[in-house]
């Protein structure tokens, strides 16, 4: 047989491994013998003589104790690998392109920088009156719907230093004056699972709408938000925009490797 028809073909015993494997997968739990064979459409005998193979190069590993079978340390080292490459920028311009067609309003991606939120990139909607963001802008911490998400989950001493900073040199809002007002907002903001401003507080008639996007380490890697004008603009939990940001930023997060439990929740 030629090199040219083996390129074609390809090696079928490992297509049956590959197939055990995702079995497994869609398990999405330890298997006995049994169960993988049943997924995988096969005797248990063969599924059996394949998986210790797997154990061999550390793609499958089995409990002593129950005898059921599991992912290896080297089938989840290739996973993180493959997500850890993934550009998460290119993926969020997708994303917020796709935002900016469903519900006409400008997007944006923003993300952590040593002093806050910063808007990456953004997409011009199709209507005559717009906000346009400039990219390379930075944000506040308690002033910015982006601000107020990466605090609520980013929870850390530099945000502590940048909220801090703010309070002293009194840049908050009226009902913001304190760190335990500030403690309330962010609360709030996570039970909600977004941010919205309605009198945006750095552009006088501009509001915005923000959620987090999550990355494989269940930690928030990116804001995506949505800005329009006052008035044309609706910011109330149920709206189209609320809830096709959070839509977006949730499949956005499903796609870099976000399994649903946000690190320190």
């Amino acid at each position: 047989m030629s090199d040219d028809m083996d390129g074609k073909h390809g090696v079928q015993s490992l297509e049956i491994g590959m197939g055990i494997l995702r079995a497994m997968v869609n398990g999405q739990r330890a298997m006995m013998l049994k169960d993988i064979a049943a997924a995988a459409d096969m005797p248990a005998s063969k599924a059996h003589r394949y998986l210790v193979s797997l154990i061999r190069a550390g793609l499958v590993e089995q409990d002593p104790l129950t005898s059921r079978y599991d992912l290896g340390p080297f089938a989840l080292n290739i996973g993180l690998v493959a997500i850890d490459r993934l550009d998460r920028v290119r993926l969020g311009l997708t994303a917020i392109a796709q935002l900016r067609d469903q519900i006409n309003e400008t997007t944006a991606l923003a993300v952590w920088s040593d002093n806050g939120p910063v808007i990456v990139r953004w997409e011009r909607p199709r209507r005559p009156i717009t906000v346009n963001v400039v990219t390379g802008t930075a944000l506040d911490i308690l002033t910015s719907a982006s601000g107020r998400v990466f605090a609520a989950w980013l929870n850390n001493e530099a945000v502590g230093k940048l909220i801090a900073k703010e309070l002293k040199a009194g840049k908050t809002p009226p009902d913001l004056k304190t760190r335990a007002d500030v403690d309330a907002l962010l609360a709030q903001v996570r039970t909600d699972g977004y941010s919205a401003i309605s009198d945006y507080y750095l552009v006088t008639g501009v509001e915005a709408v923000a959620a987090p996007v999550f990355n494989f380490r269940n930690e928030i890697t990116m804001v995506m938000l949505a800005v329009g004008v006052k008035g044309m603009f609706d910011t109330s939990p149920a709206s189209p925009v609320v809830s096709g940001v959070k839509e977006a930023a949730a499949a956005l997060s499903v796609r870099l490797g976000y399994t649903g439990t946000p690190a320190g929740s």
